[in-house]
């Protein structure tokens, strides 16, 4: 099977192990962060968890972000991506310890979300130059694997540190000590250990490519809305990265509209709203439910698309979406929550790998890390207008089958509008390169 002689390949590229142990490393150091996080500010005992506060939390964590990613664009284009990867971790590490401070004084207020946003920002940062880093570790035909397994690999270490977190605080509670504050220190620890992982690599083994037209740092940033008007033309006549960024940000909006209706479910109709320990608990499992379908999606999207082409696999993917929010979705059940989990995890995994590659192998590097960058502008973006849209129109338990009949048919309606793009007279063209070398 040429999925398993792909991976075999892979895992035998010394380039490629270094850059996979160090997004491993550092989606496990999130994970270990982000049990803190939740717990802190979303099921802490005398904080209500209204739709309204889920929608000011992520706005204040991720919208921000979003107006600096076309500056970030510019700096993975010219500054060394090995270089990036060092030390944003390693800022991170010392944002950890401002956070456990801020925890430590009980302090839920501005400083605190300054920070979380800071740690929140500089993962985005990161995760884009390891996209964009990694053609430069990868043959181009074996781009759909590449990305099958670092991204999920990723997510599946990233479980592991909500695992390892929830482990911590649950061991520092029962021994009556400060919990978050514990669990943030450790993910400081991690965060410097995954720094030092990025040391393994050359300086300029990760790009970006010289450019001797390209303007220096200094000026490009000064001229920052003529350098993102260059990607988005790049992108124009890309054709095919351009619809993936659209489906991605499509979906990336139901997502997370329904990721908001979990974590009221969790918080106030599956469980008593005051016992926020059952809460947290139950949407933990969940959580790592949706990620076993997110590492599923890495086994079994390199087989389907030898079978079929990325576009193909999108529309199928966004279609079984659509029909797992209505059926067994509507049951409004524990156990048939995490089914639905399960292959929503899958289906958003298999959307996005395939969104990269196409992405990867239609972008030029000159211009990939911008592509990156306006590809996190895209996926924030939607995640806070779907937030905001869900404290519109979810109740405080979660509960609404309008709101899923809505999920359903935004999925549905994504995938016929992608479907209708490549069957558009000349779209048999667009078919990038990753779709059909690695048949």
């Amino acid at each position: 099977m040429q999925a398993v002689r792909d991976l075999r390949w892979l895992l035998r590229g010394r380039g490629f192990r270094k850059l996979f142990l160090v997004r491993v490393g550092s989606q496990l150091s999130d994970g270990v962060f982000h049990v803190a996080l939740a717990s802190y500010v979303l099921f802490s005992p005398e904080r209500q968890t209204t739709p309204e506060a889920i929608a000011a939390s992520f706005t204040a964590v991720l919208l921000p972000f979003s107006l600096l990613g076309p500056f970030t664009g510019v700096l993975i284009d010219r500054w060394s991506r090995r270089q990036i990867l060092l030390w944003s971790n390693l800022l991170r590490a010392v944002v950890m310890l401002a956070i456990a401070g801020l925890v430590a004084l009980d302090s839920a207020g501005f400083a605190l979300f300054v920070t979380a946003l800071l740690a929140l920002s500089v993962n985005r940062f990161l995760l884009a130059a390891l996209s964009a880093s990694l053609p430069h570790v990868v043959d181009h035909d074996r781009l759909v694997m590449a990305n099958s397994i670092t991204p999920t690999c990723g997510t599946a270490a990233y479980l592991v540190g909500l695992l390892a977190g929830g482990a911590v605080r649950e061991t520092i509670v029962l021994l009556g000590g400060p919990a978050d504050v514990v669990v943030l220190l450790t993910a400081s620890v991690a965060y410097v250990g995954a720094g030092a992982l990025a040391m393994r690599m050359r300086r300029g083994q990760l790009g970006p490519d010289f450019d001797p037209a390209r303007p220096s740092v200094r000026e490009h940033v000064r001229h920052i809305m003529v350098g993102l008007s260059d990607g988005l033309r790049h992108l124009r006549e890309r054709r095919e990265a351009a619809y993936g960024l659209a489906v991605i940000g499509s979906h990336r909006f139901f997502y997370a509209l329904s990721t908001v209706a979990t974590i009221l479910l969790y918080r106030s109709y599956f469980n008593d709203p005051s016992d926020t320990d059952a809460g947290f608990a139950g949407l933990t499992i969940a959580v790592l439910v949706s990620g076993a379908g997110f590492v599923t999606a890495a086994l079994v999207t390199p087989i389907a698309t030898e079978r079929i082409s990325l576009q193909s696999w999108v529309f199928v993917l966004l279609m079984v979406a659509a029909l797992v929010e209505v059926v067994p979705g509507a049951l409004y059940t524990e156990p048939t929550l995490l089914v639905a989990a399960f292959v929503l995890g899958l289906s958003a995994q298999g959307v996005k790998i395939s969104v990269d590659t196409m992405v990867q192998a239609a972008v030029d590097d000159a211009f990939r890390g911008r592509a990156f960058a306006i590809y996190d502008v895209i996926f924030n973006v939607a995640f806070v207008a779907a937030a905001a849209l869900g404290a519109l129109i979810l109740p405080p338990n979660g509960k609404s089958y309008g709101v899923l009949a809505l999920i359903a048919f935004g999925y549905a309606a994504t995938a016929a509008a992608y479907a209708r793009a490549h069957h558009r007279p000349g779209a048999r063209g667009l078919v990038s390169a990753a779709s059909t070398t690695h048949t």
